[in-house]
């Protein structure tokens, strides 16, 4: 895909490209750094929150919120996959609640804003609500009752609140279980709430006009609850359906309302929601790969033959409609999965098919970015996705791929991908075609490229691929644990032979954010932040280490900043020190021993950002909207190299640095 280019943009190069030089510096002919616009590398369809009502139209309609800044409401008609609507959620980043009112108005209750907004039948714009709660950021799941007020789950303090469809008045229910900061999911039956919450797994039953909390007990065989999570419960026909899980398939236990017991479990189910209950008191789900029935009389399943592939196998919105097509008459089951595919199946014909619904794709927030030889690589956060970008014209071709953490091109020109989730590694040959099974296959009998090499979850309790280093030919591999956890791990692999050294709490307690190595030493930061923002550090500051391969031990580790939780990157310089950044503090240690070389405080937020080093300077992020320059030598200082808002800096060889800006690319090139 070819990203969309200001012509504007190029126009004020000049004006973007900012050196900023002192009287005494200006006779030594400092280097400029000239900003140049790349456009947007990634771009994808990524559904998450949606639901099943009336469109538009009067008619049924699949009701989405897609990803995009801002995020957008989406009407689609189940018949064609056409848009019907696509209304703007200014401010918001997307979301992963959509519920219907009962008189057909939608709601959707965002991330990152944590707002809730609403669209009212007839209407073409939505309404920004605002925040129901000042200390919640995500609204997680929303659910409606009889009257049409509005109950959600939050984060970061795991509360519920009402939101009154009348008068505009919030009741904030509190926390609803201590120490969870997660309602994950939420759903109301006759006067009570269900909710289910994160990082560990519990139940509740709220009752909505006291505000009484009654915790259900755990089902049999679900164990400690300690690490797992309710991802997501729905409550139909007097039962709540709760699955226990991750966005993978995990078992959907079945809680009896009125009788208070747990009735049934359904294994390998995938959410994340299930249809309503349908004429014959059915109901859909996803199930081993497979659309299936439910009858919760029998407690039977039986296969529809509409199967799913890849490694998302999830729907939201998942409900009946009327589509008036000659292999579907009456009522068809229809959904969407999160790439904007519509799925539907007839049960009076069994007729069934996967298509891409036209929901217009919507620039992707660039997490990872990293030069090569002939190609910038950019990684996308949330969506996902890789790019290969070419470094003059900004062309870039996208693949459709899992959130990426870091890339690195190594030496013999394999570029290597850490993914979240399961912290996974992957070799991607770019002269080879994409194919990747789980997001993007290519054509039949194409092998996996890139090619999955580790996944360290199972053994490591590992989600983020944080950081990579190549070293001796291997590759380095720094990460973030899972869940309600601390403590990341050094990875050290061998492409060569495949083996696998794993070092779990290289340094206690502490998460792996930034690698770099040098004559057969790994260097590292780290950070006191564990796997969720609920996890309590234990430690005081981030810290740096060194760790030698062919000795396969830490040789010293050292806090550089006290007080600074994050030692964000680090890389060395062409003085031969070990130049790091934490906050808005720069520093340069001796590799030997890390002993305290320099140290510049730049910045005033505790932001974290990127150093890089080409030969004859060091770069080094400071609050995110500056970049300044370190020249070699005792008694150089940081000067101010260019100043522009952006989240992540790279390096592509000795004369250009590579700056993100949301969804946006930007090369700066450096005067020689």
């Amino acid at each position: 895909m070819r990203p969309v280019r200001s012509l504007l943009a190029l126009a004020l190069v000049a004006v973007l490209g900012t050196t900023l030089t002192t009287p005494a510096q200006a006779g030594n002919n400092p280097p400029v750094g000239t900003v140049v616009s790349l456009g947007t590398p990634l771009s994808d369809v990524l559904l998450i929150g949606g639901t099943v009502a009336p469109g538009p139209n009067g008619k049924t309609a699949i009701w989405n919120v897609s990803s995009g800044s801002p995020a957008y409401l989406n009407a689609i008609d189940p018949a064609t996959g056409d848009s019907l609507l696509s209304a703007a959620l200014p401010g918001a980043d997307g979301s992963y609640a959509v519920a219907a009112a009962p008189d057909g108005t939608i709601y959707a209750g965002t991330y990152n804003n944590g707002h809730l907004y609403r669209l009212k039948p007839g209407a073409t714009t939505a309404e920004d609500l605002g925040r129901p709660l000042s200390t919640e950021t995500f609204i997680l799941r929303i659910t409606v009752d009889e009257q049409g007020n509005v109950y959600g789950g939050t984060y970061p303090h795991g509360k519920v609140f009402r939101y009154d469809h009348a008068t505009g008045a919030v009741r904030d229910y509190g926390t609803i279980k201590a120490g969870q900061g997660y309602v994950k999911s939420i759903d109301y039956w006759n006067g009570k709430l269900y909710t289910g919450s994160e990082p560990d797994a519990y139940f509740s039953e709220v009752d909505v006009n006291t505000g009484a909390v009654t915790e259900i007990p755990a089902p049999p065989g679900m164990g400690d609850p300690k690490d797992q999570v309710v991802y997501d419960l729905n409550v139909r026909g007097g039962r709540m359906y709760a699955r226990v899980s991750t966005a993978f398939p995990g078992p959907l236990y079945v809680w009896d309302i009125a009788s208070r017991t747990w009735v049934d479990t359904i294994p390998n189910e995938h959410g994340l929601d299930i249809s309503p209950i349908g004429a014959n008191g059915e109901i859909y789900l996803i199930q081993s790969s497979e659309l299936k029935k439910y009858d919760p009389a029998t407690k039977t399943l039986t296969g529809t033959g509409l199967t799913f592939t890849g490694r998302i196998q999830n729907a939201r919105s998942i409900g009946y409609a009327d589509l008036n097509l000659p292999d579907y008459p009456g009522t068809s089951v229809v959904g969407t999965l999160w790439r904007g595919e519509e799925f539907r199946y007839n049960p009076q014909t069994g007729k069934s098919e996967i298509f891409q619904t036209r929901v217009r794709r919507e620039p992707i927030e660039i997490l990872s970015v990293a030069g090569g030889k002939n190609s910038i690589y950019a990684g996308g956060f949330l969506n996902g996705g890789v790019s290969v970008v070419n470094p003059s014209t900004g062309e870039a071709k996208f693949n459709r791929f899992s959130q990426v953490e870091a890339l690195m091109e190594a030496s013999d020109g394999t570029v290597y991908v850490g993914a979240y989730p399961e912290a996974r590694l992957y070799a991607y040959d770019p002269a080879k075609t994409w194919s990747s099974p789980e997001y993007s296959p290519g054509p039949p009998g194409t092998p996996d490229n890139p090619k999955q090499l580790l996944n360290l979850k199972p053994d490591l309790f590992q989600t983020r691929a944080r950081a990579l280093t190549e070293v001796d030919g291997k590759i380095a591999v720094g990460t973030v644990p899972d869940g309600d956890r601390l403590g990341g791990a050094l990875v050290i692999y061998d492409p060569r032979t495949g083996a696998t050294e794993k070092y779990r709490n290289v340094v206690q307690d502490e998460s792996v954010f930034g690698l770099t190595s040098r004559c057969g030493i790994v260097y590292g930061g780290t950070s006191i932040a564990g796997g969720l923002t609920t996890t309590p550090p234990t430690r005081a500051a981030g810290t740096v280490f060194a760790w030698d391969v062919t000795g396969k031990k830490k040789l010293w580790e050292t806090v550089p900043v006290p007080g600074a939780a994050t030692v964000s990157s680090v890389t060395i310089g062409p003085d031969g020190l070990l130049w790091g950044v934490a906050g808005k503090t720069v520093f340069a240690l001796s590799p030997g021993n890390g002993k305290l070389k320099r140290s510049f405080t730049l910045g005033t937020t505790t932001s974290s950002g990127d150093i890089v080093a080409t030969s004859e300077a060091v770069y080094v992020s400071i609050d995110l909207n500056k970049i300044y320059r370190i020249a070699p030598g005792a008694k150089s200082v940081p000067t101010l190299f260019v100043e522009h808002a952006h989240r992540r800096l790279g390096v592509r060889g000795d004369h250009q640095l590579l700056m993100t800006s949301g969804s946006e690319l930007f090369r700066i090139d450096i005067s020689r």
